[in-house]
């Protein structure tokens, strides 16, 4: 039942992925009982992310924006279908809302109670490359991802993926303008800033984001662009 209501609401069915995550153990208290996930993925438009040569273009940037408007609306009706068949659900939208008082927090360690990304990998859907995005098995970084937390689900739940399928590619860590990355392939035991600057990345964002859209935005897009999974 869940995945037929959540596969009528992916229009074109094509252009996203989708699974199921056990993620006991993995959520914070707060979220009272939620112990199942479920990640959906978007795919990125290939023409837009390709125009990406030296930074962020403004046509990304728009294009981002509309895509996680997008993917809230597209998980809000699932959430309401959900609802309707007395299945108790909690979306987990796209992006931080800066304007939330909790977003200070965030700022300190760039961390988020609900990671998209370790769904995704808990849904089988892919894993987590050496710049930190998450890499998908269809379209490789060119998607945005949106998480939907369940407490019951009876089917059974996705194979995780558990290590860095990246191999020795450095292609991402090389072309990053931050220097963020430092090669180390991701596995389930790794904590992020072992191979990732983050706040690195954040800063230099920010400062392609000025200067080439004239924004006050945290926005790249190079390593989507560069990595050889995904596109055309």
């Amino acid at each position: 039942m869940i995945s037929d209501i959540v596969k009528r609401n992916l229009i074109p069915e094509a252009d996203f992925v989708f699974g199921f995550a056990d993620l006991n153990g993995l959520i914070p208290r707060k979220f009272n009982g939620y112990r199942y996930g479920i990640s959906i993925g978007k795919r990125l438009d290939d023409r837009i992310i390709d125009n990406i040569k030296e930074g962020p273009t403004i046509e990304y940037y728009n294009y981002y924006n509309q895509v996680n408007k997008e993917l809230a609306e597209m998980t809000r009706r699932i959430e309401s279908d959900l609802i309707e068949n007395k299945i108790e659900s909690n979306v987990i939208e796209p992006t931080v809302n800066q304007a939330e008082e909790k977003y200070k927090d965030y700022l300190k360690t760039l961390t988020v109670d609900i990671s998209h990304k370790l769904v995704a990998t808990r849904a089988g859907l892919g894993w987590i490359g050496k710049t930190d995005l998450f890499i998908s098995e269809k379209f490789g970084p060119r998607l945005r991802l949106v998480t939907i937390l369940l407490k019951q689900y009876t089917g059974t739940p996705s194979v995780p993926v558990n290590e860095s399928r990246c191999g020795r590619c450095v292609i991402c860590v090389e072309k990053c303008p931050a220097k963020a990355a430092s090669g180390k392939l991701w596995n389930i035991t790794t904590h992020r800033d072992e191979f990732f600057d983050a706040q690195k990345c954040r800063k230099k964002c920010s400062e392609l984001a000025r200067q080439r859209l004239n924004v006050d935005e945290r926005i790249c897009g190079l390593c989507v662009a560069v990595c050889p999974l995904g596109g055309k």
